[in-house]
């Protein structure tokens, strides 16, 4: 086995590359260094935008007619953490027992690793596709994802670029290889409830205005009713509040403000805009609530800010692209993937307003955690079902599908 077909090999050289976002870390030398010299094209555009770190970002293809299949991801990982409670280096690769330890291991290093280590395999075997193959690589999925895969499609599409499906290597599987495929994605919204109440003394509510008894009652209209029952694809939507903050470190004062930050996970019955309503209405409706707020008061002060960029829900439709990819699960594994829209966000919701999209990789249980690893021999089955994929796709495009 060549290097350059060998998963374990690239993920090692990944690994050993400190690319905690937004450093560069090495990693895109590494792509680079390994896509040329079968021929791929490489680009590395950095993007730019005030208030956030400038990102450089891989474009490689090979193959200039179509079809034309992209595989997405990132090499950008989170930070380590507490590194002296790591049994192995975070970024030294070490393999024990079959396992593989590193920082970026599972996410999603080890995605790219077997894409790239399938393809090699692939034009061993049969010769290069008939069409193009591009490789699409941020390192800014892990942080803001501002100067990442968002403005490197536009700067790819500007150029010409144009995608018939694509397969993003997030890891999908809960428990083995095998388990899941993602068809979609929820939508997200994240915004901020600030209540101005008066700061005054404790034993003097009347002559304050406490907003931490209003933002109580903004907060519980936040979470209930339900907003709904979930749909035939997707699972219910949910909010949750995720910090209530006041700022105050005395017993006896009556805070002039508080907040609450709030995220909500929307399926398809809503759009960011709709559900973005409805809290609006909700909030609404509860600062009229005088329950908590004695003394005949004014309805509640409060302001709703809105995070920036909201993650738009979406459902890939392409049959015969889900179809393709959970053949060769099942080709390599004996197991039909679940086809689920679970989870939080990727960035193939971006990549959805340009070709369908959909993804698979490795088993997720360690990512983001001390000691994240994988198994080898996942490594192994993972660039086989790419194999299988990348086969089977542009079959069935050379037949018409």
């Amino acid at each position: 086995m060549t290097r350059s077909t060998d998963p374990a090999a690239i993920l090692a050289d990944l690994i050993r590359c400190p690319s905690v976002t937004p450093a560069e870390g090495g990693a895109l030398s590494v792509l680079e260094n390994l896509l040329k010299p079968q021929g791929f094209s490489v680009q590395r555009p950095v993007f730019s935008e005030d208030g956030s770190p400038d990102i450089e970002n891989l474009y490689a293809r090979i193959g200039t007619s179509g079809p034309h299949l992209m595989f997405a991801g990132h090499t950008d990982v989170v930070p380590v953490g507490d590194e002296a409670a790591w049994s192995a280096g975070p970024f030294a690769a070490e393999i024990r027992d079959g396992m593989m330890y590193g920082r970026g291991a599972v996410d999603m290093k080890g995605g790219i690793a077997c894409f790239a280590a399938a393809f090699a395999r692939h034009v061993e075997d049969h010769g290069l596709p008939h069409g193009s193959v591009s490789f699409l690589i941020t390192g800014d999925e892990e942080g803001p994802a501002v100067n990442g895969t968002v403005k490197l499609l536009d700067w790819a599409a500007q150029k010409g670029e144009a995608w018939d499906a694509c397969l993003v290597g997030e890891p999908t599987n809960p428990g083995q290889l095998g388990d899941m495929v993602k068809i979609g994605r929820r939508g997200s919204v994240s915004g901020r409830v600030v209540v101005h109440g008066v700061q005054g003394h404790a034993a003097y509510p009347h002559l304050a205005d406490n907003p931490v008894r209003s933002v109580i009652m903004l907060a519980e209209a936040l979470m209930t009713p339900p907003f709904d029952e979930g749909s035939h694809d997707f699972q219910p939507s949910n909010l949750e509040v995720t910090s209530i903050d006041v700022g105050n470190t005395a017993t006896n004062v009556i805070p002039a403000r508080a907040e609450a930050r709030f995220n909500i996970r929307f399926n398809d019955h809503w759009t960011a805009e709709s559900v973005m309503a409805e809290i609006h209405n909700r909030l609404d409706q509860a600062a009229q609530d005088t329950r908590l707020r004695p003394g005949g008061r004014e309805p509640v002060n409060f302001e709703l800010i809105w995070a920036d960029r909201p993650s738009h829900v979406f459902l890939t439709r392409d049959e015969d692209l889900v179809a393709t990819l959970s053949g060769a699960v099942e080709a390599v594994t004996g197991r039909v993937p679940a086809l689920s829209t679970s989870g939080g966000t990727s960035d193939a919701r971006f990549i959805k307003d340009y070709c369908p999209v959909v993804e698979f990789g490795l088993v997720g249980q360690t990512m983001h955690m001390v000691d994240e690893r994988v198994a080898v021999a996942d490594l192994e089955g993972l660039t086989q079902i790419y194999q299988h994929f990348i086969a089977y796709w542009f079959t069935a495009k050379a037949a018409g599908a």
